[in-house]
C-alpha cells in the first residue's frame, strides 16, 4: 500500500516526533519521583544520553519506543510497507546503536535499564516494581 500522504506532509509529521520528554518518559519520571528517587535527565556526558540517570545507584534508564527501537515480539514494532528496505536498515542501525551504548555504559561501570513504552502503558506499577528490585536488590 502506497503512502497516502504527500512527501511534504509525511516529512512534517515525522519532524514532530520528539526524541526527549516523550509521554512515556514523563510518565516514568513521575513514577520514579513519587517513589522517592532523585535523578538527572538526558546525561549529556554519558554514551547514548540516557533518558534518566540515577547517580546514587550508578544506573541509567532508557525509555524506548517499541516502534523505533524494535521491541521484540511487540505488536507495536511494525515495519511500514512503503520503502521496507530503508526502514530495515534504519531499525538495524537504531538497535545496533542501542546495544553499543549499553555496552559502553556497562564498561564504564553503569547499570543499564531499558523500559519499553508498551510495558509502561500496560503496567506502570510493574515497571516501577521491576526498577525497585533492580536498584534495591544489591544495596
Amino acid at each position: 500500500m502506497a503512502d497516502s500522504l504527500t512527501s511534504e506532509r509525511r516529512s512534517w509529521n515525522m519532524s514532530r516526533i520528539r526524541g526527549r520528554d516523550t509521554e512515556p518518559e514523563v510518565k516514568l519520571r513521575s513514577l520514579l519521583h513519587r517513589a522517592g528517587y532523585r535523578f538527572r535527565l538526558h546525561g549529556r556526558k554519558l554514551p547514548g544520553r540516557p533518558d534518566i540517570v540515577l547517580p546514587r545507584y550508578r544506573t541509567t534508564i532508557f525509555v524506548h519506543g517499541c516502534f523505533w527501537h524494535r521491541h521484540e515480539g511487540c505488536s507495536n514494532a511494525t515495519t511500514p510497507s512503503t520503502r521496507p528496505e530503508f526502514w530495515k536498515v534504519k531499525f538495524e542501525r537504531n538497535v545496533a546503536r542501542d546495544r553499543a551504548n549499553a555496552e559502553r555504559l556497562s564498561d564504564l561501570g553503569w547499570r543499564v535499564i531499558v523500559v519499553w513504552e508498551c510495558d509502561l502503558k500496560k503496567d506502570p506499577g510493574g515497571v516501577l516494581s521491576s526498577i525497585n528490585r533492580s536498584l534495591c536488590g544489591d544495596h
